[in-house]
């Protein structure tokens, strides 16, 4: 009787806890917060100044003992306490005091595929020291299969891409299980260094993360525009010393951004080759979906549909696709139970 008084105030979360950008869904509510993974740190005293969106006006702009810093790294968490700190704000921002209960949630949270066991127990401690009462965990590749819609618990083929800021997730999907997935660490990230070497190999010129990830927004490009498009790089020269802007067109940040972006199309092509033949059949059908904030790419699902020769499709509002299927899942654990990361470290549902 307890348990169920409990399950009736408590207001279960589903967190994408991701490299660049989280997002929290509130079950009844949907999704309640979109901010990035950010935390600005006072170095002297340990103390906690800004998280989130705060925080990450800080980057590149503070004095020398206070750190804006992502304390996730490649998906996977690089600084427990201060991802416990984020976890916890992200958390109590979300959880509204019902009546005179405030009784602590359940939490679904994405991972990447094949992180290991210990990788696994950072993110469930990280959860209940942040104040979750149980824990779940979800592969991100199948959240957002599930955010995307797509039948996952039937014997067919599904193929999802999902590509955020520090990885890239490959995933064939049937049955409610991953048959095959591959978990690449090129994704939005390693984009925007790209876009800061090139900056200092061709013009000699250096360029913040920030002004990195607006030009790749702003024009970058996986495969040739019909439009040549064209905006300024301002920065700091590394001969004179001296503030410089240069004017970059979409066909140079292509180029600086070439190499990653091969990659990322030769392992879906690696995991096309290695789909079981019957499930290639069905993916034929059903296509190459795409989801995450950086498969907004401009032209990259029509150069992955010309190298695999398979239809590919962008889902709508992809940036938020492994939140809404983590909140699907939330919403219904009775019948999706199955779907959720089993670890030695965790309890199946009640």
């Amino acid at each position: 009787m307890l348990n169920k008084i409990w399950k009736l105030f408590s207001e279960d979360i589903a967190i994408d806890l991701g490299t660049a950008n989280s997002e929290v869904y509130v079950r009844g509510r949907g999704i309640v917060i979109q901010e990035p993974s950010v935390v600005a740190v006072n170095q002297k005293t340990g103390q906690i100044l800004a998280i989130g969106a705060e925080a990450k006006k800080m980057v590149g702009r503070t004095p020398a003992h206070i750190v804006a810093t992502r304390p996730l790294r490649a998906g996977v968490i690089s600084d427990f306490e201060v991802t416990e700190q984020m976890l916890r704000y992200f958390i109590e921002k979300a959880h509204k005091k019902k009546f005179l209960l405030n009784p602590r949630p359940r939490v679904i949270i994405g991972i990447p595929s094949g992180v290991t066991e210990v990788e696994k127990k950072a993110v469930v401690d990280a959860g209940k020291s942040a104040g979750a009462r149980e824990v779940f965990l979800i592969e991100e590749p199948m959240a957002a299969a599930i955010g995307a819609r797509l039948p996952v618990q039937e014997a067919g083929g599904n193929f999802i891409v999902d590509i955020g800021g520090g990885t890239c997730e490959i995933a064939i999907i049937s049955l409610g299980g991953i048959v095959l997935a591959k978990s690449l660490r090129i994704a939005g990230d390693k984009l925007n260094e790209d876009i800061i070497q090139f900056a200092q190999e061709e013009y000699r010129l250096l360029i913040g993360e920030r002004t990195a990830e607006a030009i790749k927004i702003g024009i970058g490009s996986a495969y040739p525009l019909k439009e040549k498009k064209e905006l300024p790089m301002r920065g700091r020269n590394l001969v004179t010393g001296l503030p410089e802007e240069i004017l970059v067109s979409d066909e140079d940040i292509r180029r600086a951004m070439e190499k990653s972006v091969r990659r990322i199309v030769a392992e879906i092509k690696t995991a096309v080759e290695e789909s079981p033949p019957e499930l290639l059949a069905d993916i034929m059908a059903s296509g190459i979906h795409f989801a995450g904030g950086s498969s907004l790419l401009r032209g990259l699902d029509i150069l992955v549909a010309k190298e695999t020769k398979m239809p590919t499709k962008l889902i709508e509002d992809p940036m938020t696709a492994v939140v809404r299927g983590a909140g699907m899942v939330l919403e219904n654990l009775d019948l999706l139970e199955e779907v959720l990361v089993e670890t030695e470290e965790l309890e199946p549902p009640r």
